[in-house]
C-alpha cells in the first residue's frame, strides 16, 4: 500500500508562526494606546475638544488588544491540534478565522482548509479522535 503524505507538519510551524504574529500584534495596541494616551493627554490640555481623545483611543486599543490576543490564542492551539491531527472541527474554524487576518492569515487559511480536506489527511483525524 502506498503511504500518501501530508503537509500537516509545516501548517503547524506556519500556524505557530501566525500565533506568534497575532500576539506582538496584541502587544503593538498596547504601546500604541499607550503612546496616543500620552500625545492626546498633552492636546486636551491645550485645546478643547467635544470628547476626550485618550479615551476613545483607548476603547479602540482595548479591543484591537483583545481580539489579537484572542486571535493568537486560537491560532496556538489550532497549531497545537494539527500538530496531533486531532479536533478536525476545531481546525477547519481556527483555519476559517484565520482568512479574516490580512494576506498571511487569507493564504494560510485557504491551504489548510484544502489540505484537511484531503481524504487521506481527514481519515488521519478521524483516526486519532
Amino acid at each position: 500500500m502506498e503511504t500518501q503524505t501530508n503537509n500537516l507538519n509545516t501548517y503547524r510551524i506556519l500556524y505557530i508562526i501566525k500565533g506568534i504574529f497575532n500576539l506582538l500584534g496584541a502587544v503593538f495596541f498596547i504601546g500604541y494606546g499607550f503612546f496616543m494616551n500620552f500625545i492626546f493627554t498633552e492636546v486636551n490640555q491645550n485645546a478643547e475638544t467635544p470628547f476626550d481623545m485618550s479615551t476613545f483611543f483607548g476603547i479602540i486599543c482595548g479591543i484591537g488588544f483583545v481580539v489579537s490576543l484572542i486571535f493568537g490564542i486560537v491560532t496556538l492551539m489550532g497549531a497545537k491540534y494539527i500538530g496531533e491531527a486531532r479536533n478536525y472541527t476545531f481546525v477547519l474554524i481556527v483555519a476559517i478565522l484565520n482568512c479574516l487576518t490580512g494576506i498571511l492569515g487569507i493564504l494560510l487559511g485557504i491551504f489548510s482548509i484544502i489540505e484537511i480536506n484531503k481524504p487521506h489527511v481527514k481519515a488521519l483525524f478521524d483516526q486519532n479522535k
